[in-house]
């Protein structure tokens, strides 16, 4: 990026002297009554919607002196040349107000993606890099990069009963989904502190975030789902409980391996309102073993439903790249993201979040 950069700034003042040198060629080789004005206004139009203010400045006084110097050279009379200079220069002007436009535009358009930004980290701040016996990494790319932020969620959050985390999917992207994550983050952070099972916090969860959908206005509750893994990760690190609520399933990373974690039984994701339904405590809990080294990789849809030009869906149990053993979470993360971007080249549809804890200790 570094070696093209120097590369892609000189193109606007080469299309620019390019848009010059045809208009005076024009100019000058044309028959009567035909002029290269036109292609002369041109440049300094160029010049103000892509370089500096200076430069186009620059532009504007250069395309001056070469419009009077051609009319000149053709030894046009006075009126003509005064009108091309007239023409040239209103013209001019016009570019240098769209280069103050673009330019206050620009710095609106930061200061909206710097907001965004801070409110992506408050909400959804990064997790501490160990919890417990677990070291922990996690990424976050927005399907609306202008924007920053998107729908997806996790945190991490040490309990009186374990390591306790959840990754999820609220409805909707961008901007409009930043109260509903700030909702479903905030009652995990609650819950999981009081919940004595994983069962028991999903079903607070599933009351919490249905009560909020019914506040939010005329919409009926089933507008506002959140889909999500709940998981909890025992004292010693060996046990893993998981609850699975219409989310895509997690994974396990180990020994060279990656095997993807299908629920037991088909849940209802958080907050459709059905929580009366079923008793408390009666989310389906499925429990494996997590060895020493082993990691637990948690994404959202953004990962599982990115496709490729074909239209084919990327499946990270079918990824050599993950076949492999990985040091630490960190690294996990960076490549499934990197592997991602390459199998859709660039372009995502739907936010992608990943969340990888790994227990600490030498792998068997």
């Amino acid at each position: 990026m570094n070696v093209l950069q120097p590369t892609l700034t000189k193109v606007p003042w080469i299309l620019a002297a390019l848009v010059l040198a045809a208009g005076v060629l024009l100019d000058l080789l044309a028959p009567e009554p035909y002029t290269g004005l036109p292609l002369l206004a041109a440049a300094p139009l160029i010049a103000g919607a892509t370089l500096s203010f200076r430069s186009a400045f620059a532009v504007v006084c250069v395309t001056c002196v070469v419009s009077v110097a051609v009319d000149v050279e053709r030894e046009r009379p006075a009126t003509p040349l005064l009108v091309d200079l007239a023409v040239v220069g209103l013209i001019g002007v016009l570019a240098l107000v769209v280069n103050r436009l673009i330019v206050r535009q620009g710095r609106d358009l930061a200061r909206a993606r710097d907001v965004a930004e801070a409110v992506q980290r408050a909400v959804l701040p990064h997790p501490p890099r160990e919890v417990g016996p677990l070291a922990v990494a996690a990424g976050y790319t927005a399907a609306q990069a202008e924007a920053r932020i998107g729908g997806d969620l996790y945190a991490v959050q040490q309990t009186p009963f374990g390591v306790r985390m959840i990754i999820g999917d609220v409805r909707g992207k961008g901007i409009a989904a930043v109260a509903a994550v700030a909702v479903a983050i905030g009652a995990f952070r609650q819950e999981a502190e009081y919940a004595s099972t994983l069962a028991a916090l999903s079903h607070r969860m599933d009351e919490a975030l249905a009560r909020e959908a019914a506040r939010s206005g005329p919409l009926i509750s089933t507008e506002g789902f959140t889909t999500a893994v709940l998981a909890e990760v025992s004292a010693d690190g060996a046990a893993l409980s998981l609850v699975n609520r219409g989310h895509p399933p997690p994974y396990l990373v180990y020994g060279g391996r990656i095997v993807r974690l299908d629920p037991t039984a088909p849940q209802l994701p958080l907050g459709v309102g059905l929580g009366d339904l079923a008793p408390a405590g009666s989310a389906s809990v499925d429990v494996v073993r997590l060895p020493p080294g082993a990691s637990l990789l948690l994404v959202t849809d953004g990962v599982t439903e990115a496709r490729d030009r074909h239209g084919t869906f990327y499946d990270p149990v079918d990824s050599e790249r993950l076949q492999r053993r990985f040091e630490d979470p960190d690294e996990l993360v960076e490549v499934l993201t990197d592997d991602v971007g390459r199998w859709t080249e660039g372009v995502h549809a739907d936010d992608m979040a990943i969340l990888v804890v790994t227990r600490r200790g030498r792998a068997a």
